[in-house]
């Protein structure tokens, strides 16, 4: 990491997500009643801003909004947090990212995303604020704006010695380019995620998965295991850091609240180890509420969670 600043960028999305919760998921042609709906912020790069924001680092936000209502919300929203929106731009002629959200009676989600403005996220966009990224100490990335895009990014912070995170989410329909990956120094993607990003069968061991990518150059891999934790693979070694036991309400937000955490105890100068395990906690607690960002948790509720 870039230990001249403690500044984390996030390159990603911005949406406005409108959730529906239900006793079920609704099969393939049939209709649900019952349920509860809410329109919160969300979108995996802002999300992952605010819980940068609320555990007490120093984020900016890099994206793409449309000329629309819900662009004007989601920039007030996230300068409210604390957040550096001054790299926000808007795209005219072009409606902002919104998310379909089922949550059911377990806590597990279905997310449709209509992108709109986050898929006019390119590469000129990120030359144009290189600034902000390369004085950087971490640069953190998802993958709902186009994967060309990130990819620049991540070649641009890597060769002025800012960390790259990346949580590979959604996951990708092909694999990831190698030149991307390569730029990577921690990889954060789920089960799911590895297998689709490696080609390996990740149902038993992931032993396969984590070794294809060593051999690409990613420095260290974090696989979120869900209510089992996340395995720490680096240095031919694997750590598997234990999950707080909490009952699950919404997981919506839980991985961005656990990228953002790590970003953030990364950039306090704290050992991996310690990261994920601050990850894990304040994760914990997201999956105890319902929504995306009203569901990331402040440093001090983490910080009194971790003295009980």
């Amino acid at each position: 990491m870039n230990t001249k600043s403690n500044k984390i960028v996030i390159v990603g999305s911005s949406n406005t997500d409108m959730v529906v919760r239900c006793t079920r998921m609704p099969r393939p042609g049939e209709t649900v009643l019952g349920g509860e709906f809410m329109m919160n912020p969300g979108g995996k790069g802002a999300n992952q801003a605010v819980a940068v924001a609320r555990l007490g680092g120093n984020a900016f936000f890099v994206g793409m909004v449309g000329d629309d209502i819900f662009g004007s919300q989601t920039r007030s929203q996230l300068a409210g947090e604390g957040i550096d929106v001054s790299f926000v731009g808007t795209a005219a002629g072009c409606a902002s990212g919104v998310a379909l959200i089922n949550v059911d009676a377990e806590g597990e989600n279905s997310i449709s995303v209509a992108s709109g403005a986050n898929a006019r996220l390119m590469p000129s966009d990120i030359e144009a604020v290189s600034g902000v990224i390369v004085g950087a100490g971490i640069l953190l990335m998802q993958l709902e704006v186009p994967v060309e895009t990130v990819a620049y990014a991540a070649r641009l912070a890597k060769s002025h010695g800012v960390t790259v995170v990346l949580n590979p989410a959604p996951a990708p329909a092909d694999t990831l380019p190698p030149e991307l990956l390569e730029n990577v120094d921690i990889l954060i993607p789920n089960r799911t995620e590895l297998e689709m990003i490696s080609g390996h069968d990740c149902s038993g061991s992931v032993d396969e998965a984590v070794e294809s990518l060593a051999g690409i150059g990613v420095g260290t891999l974090v696989v979120t295991l869900g209510s089992k934790g996340a395995l720490i693979c680096r240095n031919g070694e694997r750590r598997l850091m234990p999950a707080f036991k909490v009952k699950p309400v919404d997981t919506t937000a839980a991985g961005d609240t656990f990228c953002g955490a790590l970003c953030v105890a990364l950039a306090e100068g704290r050992p991996i180890d310690e990261a994920v395990t601050f990850g894990n906690l304040a994760a914990s607690i997201t999956v105890t509420r319902a929504g995306a960002q009203n569901a990331i948790p402040t440093r001090a509720e983490v910080d009194r969670a971790a003295s009980l």
